[in-house]
């Protein structure tokens, strides 16, 4: 059930010299927001490999190398990556920057949330990496829907995001059986004669009313064309989005935490700015993005502008599925600051998803990993979860 739950003002302002509230100046906070099961699971993989390592002796001969290397950003969200880094993960983008001296040290390689391409799989294979893989299940689905297909003889056309992690390694399945849009425009370069199995899959992290488009114009293009029995967009991704356009309809503009490479977080941004351009005529919009009717994306607090909210009462506020909630936080206490000290809540519905870690760090037995403590870690042909 959607709804608004009651204004609140202590669970943001915990400090008693903070501006005097405006009665009539509110943030609207949506309800889910923030870290998704697999992003969770995925950040909680680095997390337990992390804590369970013990440094080797500073004489010993890898007493330099680190305690885990993460192909990628693990999701995307500079804040959570560089928080990893610190604690001594060390983030790379492709394979060959692993020093084969880690892996004789048998130093952990986790993949992303994202998923991966078949190349990448071989090529840790071929070299005996200590693979932990770390991609959300939900994209796994998608991964294993592309063989099921490719193997019953469909063409897959495949609607994501070129150059996006996750687009990279779906594509990667089955480069010449999967064909990339991106847009509705995009449908008019493809070529299929009816007598073309045909299926379409798309990225778990786009836009639900985008994609609707691209879908309707590809069934008027190829009405023998077929969709999995279940949505690939993934739950979190709709519920922030339901959440969002919910926001968007009570308040004069939005504020998205996320980064600018996460998908979904610039999905976000793209619904709220949909629903407020209907709510507000092009006039009426604040100039150059200031003011009323403008949806707006930051990495955290300090890329807030007070510009954005001249004239604006009420604040929309969400996050992506790659943020962390003390994120949220600071740019509650910054608009609180400037006035915007009242918080109601837009609830659309109660996540209770969970998703086990990776099999390598569940597994036990009589020989542990150097750095992880877990036994017969995954190989790199141990792919799904």
């Amino acid at each position: 059930m959607s709804g608004f739950r009651a204004t609140g003002v202590g669970q943001v302002l915990d400090q008693s010299d903070t501006q005097a509230l405006r009665d009539d100046r509110e943030v609207i906070l949506a309800d889910p927001r923030g870290f998704c099961a697999g992003v969770d699971r995925a950040i909680q993989t680095v997390e337990t490999i992390l804590d369970a390592w013990t440094p080797p002796d500073g004489e010993a001969d890898d007493a330099d190398l680190p305690p885990v290397y993460v192909r990628r950003q693990i999701v995307h969200n500079r804040h959570v990556v560089e928080d990893l880094s610190d604690r001594g993960a060390v983030f790379v983008d492709e394979l060959d920057q692993i020093p084969d001296r880690a892996v004789r040290a048998g130093v952990p390689v986790v993949f992303s949330a994202h998923g991966i391409a078949p190349a990448v799989q071989d090529e840790a294979r071929r070299r005996g990496m200590e693979v932990v893989d770390a991609s959300c299940p939900l994209v796994s689905k998608v991964h294993r829907e592309v063989h099921r297909f490719v193997r019953d003889g469909y063409q897959i056309v495949y609607i994501g995001h070129r150059g996006h992690d996750e687009a990279i390694g779906v594509v990667g399945e089955a480069p010449e059986h999967v064909h990339l849009i991106e847009h509705e425009a995009d449908v008019d370069g493809l070529d299929f004669t009816s007598e073309t199995k045909l299926v379409m899959l798309t990225q778990t992290t786009l836009s639900l009313d985008e994609t609707a488009d691209i879908v309707a114009a590809l069934h008027r293009r190829f009405p023998w064309i077929e969709e999995p029995p279940g949505s690939d967009i993934c739950y979190a991704t709709q519920n922030r989005q339901h959440a969002v356009k919910l926001v968007a309809g009570h308040a004069d503009c939005v504020v998205i935490v996320g980064s600018a490479n996460s998908s979904n977080s610039v999905r976000l941004v793209e619904v709220a700015q949909d629903v407020l351009n209907e709510r507000f005529a092009a006039g009426d919009a604040g100039a150059e993005g200031s003011g009323p009717g403008r949806a707006h994306r930051v990495d955290d607090a300090g890329d807030l502008d007070p510009s954005w909210f001249q004239g604006v009462t009420k604040v929309g506020l969400s996050s992506g599925a790659s943020v962390p909630e003390d994120l949220v936080q600071g740019v509650l206490d910054a608009l609180a600051g400037w006035g915007y000290g009242r918080v109601s809540y837009a609830e659309t519905i109660k996540e209770t998803m969970h998703f086990v870690l990776p099999s390598a760090l569940r597994s036990r037995g009589a020989a542990g990993n150097r750095k992880t403590g877990a036994s017969s870690p995954a190989s790199a042909t141990e792919r799904r979860d």
